[in-house]
């Protein structure tokens, strides 16, 4: 057997420390549990004395200033093992000019803290385009190779999974091609993203909690509708990609070469342009995007996109600035125009997501109906009752 093969005790289990190769010629390091009877049979009873013995596992993580034992644990985060020296990342830097664009100094600051504050939470980094060839997966790439075995990628049906200690422990989990487009997905996600503990869970064994400071990337080609997003929230930071003007066939390499010259950067020479404002550290206007606002209209529910668009039509069609109505009115323009929906479904949305209030009393107003002498066009009306007023600077926002 070679000399230096590796070998640990945990609690009352040994493992044996392997380099598993990977389809890239790679490897990444491996537990695997050894019996103490192929250790004697294999390397004599005395070799099992020297084995190294821990109380059990724990997850500090620390790029600074890191160590394998934590007390009497055995730190499953993995060291980054990059020599850093002083030196110029140019390519380093036009990939992040890219992805982050009038944001740069922001998206080096992401870069900083997941570097020297492992811990700290920051947003969820969305990058959205349609289009091909835009560099998001080559960044997904560049971040699995600056925290090497601490990064794993993910799909959308490893978060349905009850199974998660390949993942519950890392820095950072990214996924390409990401499509949550179920609620209790994205609330999974959003919830996540805050979470100080975690409960991790493997086959076979019993559940225990763990604390949680992974950090999610995603990326899409679907810019309407990636992820189920409610208004106000301030969790996700979503970039719109586009297109790289040059195709590098060698590009990752070069960003490789570049690493040792980028974290002495941010070790040595960058100061933070950010102060912690938020449990996410960003100020949630500084990470505010169109590219947010268009998923959130997107995510609105059917029912309200609807009466946006009757809506700003009666308005745009008799040149009004503001719309009075009453939900029987609006019920019944929708109705005659065969869409499927409840006054219930009407007051939800003026009450909930648009916070109106009715007239205190019921007053005489003037609304629009159809026009039966010319379907195209709405006639005014005048009706009694506790309407509610819209204006058409509220809803122009709102339409998709």
């Amino acid at each position: 057997m070679e000399q230096n093969d590796e070998f640990i005790r945990v609690g009352t289990t040994y493992y044996k420390i392997v380099d598993q190769p990977l389809v890239n010629g790679e490897t990444v390091k491996r537990r695997i549990p050894w019996s103490i009877e192929a250790l004697r049979q294999d390397y004599g009873k005395n070799f099992i004395a020297d084995i190294p013995k821990f109380d059990g596992f724990c997850t500090v993580p620390n790029h600074l200033d890191y160590n394998r034992e934590v007390g009497t644990f055995y730190n499953l985060y993995e060291p980054i093992t990059h020599q850093l020296e002083a030196g110029q990342f140019p390519r380093i830097k036009s990939l992040m000019e890219h992805i982050f664009g009038e944001q740069y100094g922001l998206g080096m600051d992401y870069l900083q803290l997941l570097y020297e504050k492992p811990t700290q939470k920051l947003p969820v980094l969305l990058l959205v385009s349609t289009e091909r060839n835009t560099g998001k997966t080559s960044f997904l790439n560049f971040l699995k190779l600056i925290f090497q075995d601490n990064v794993t990628f993910n799909t959308n049906e490893d978060f349905r999974s009850q199974f998660n200690a390949d993942w519950a422990g890392k820095l950072l989990i990214l996924v390409d091609e990401v499509l949550l487009s179920r609620r209790e997905d994205s609330e999974r996600l959003k919830n996540l993203s805050t979470a100080l503990t975690y409960k991790m869970e493997a086959k076979g064994k019993d559940r225990n909690e763990v604390q949680f400071f992974a950090k999610f990337v995603l990326c899409s080609n679907n810019e309407s509708f990636p992820v189920i997003i409610d208004p106000e929230e301030i969790r996700y930071w979503v970039r719109k990609v586009e297109p790289l003007e040059n195709d590098d066939p060698d590009f990752l390499r070069h960003l490789e070469a570049e690493i040792p010259h980028f974290l002495f950067h941010l070790k040595h020479e960058r100061v933070l342009s950010t102060k912690k404002e938020s449990r996410m550290w960003f100020n949630p206007a500084l990470i505010h995007t169109d590219a947010l606002d268009n998923i959130i209209r997107h995510n609105r529910p059917r029912a309200e996109l609807d009466m946006v668009e009757l809506c700003l039509d009666v308005m745009e069609r008799n040149n009004l600035t503001q719309y009075c109505f009453c939900p029987n009115d609006i019920h019944a323009l929708l109705l005659n125009t065969h869409v499927k929906i409840e006054k219930w479904q009407i007051l939800k949305v003026l009450k909930e997501r648009w916070q109106l209030q009715p007239a205190a009393n019921a007053y005489r107003y003037t609304t629009y109906n159809i026009d039966y002498t010319n379907a195209s066009n709405y006639m005014a009306v005048q009706r009694t009752g506790r309407y509610y007023t819209v204006q058409r600077d509220f809803l122009e926002p709102l339409r998709c």
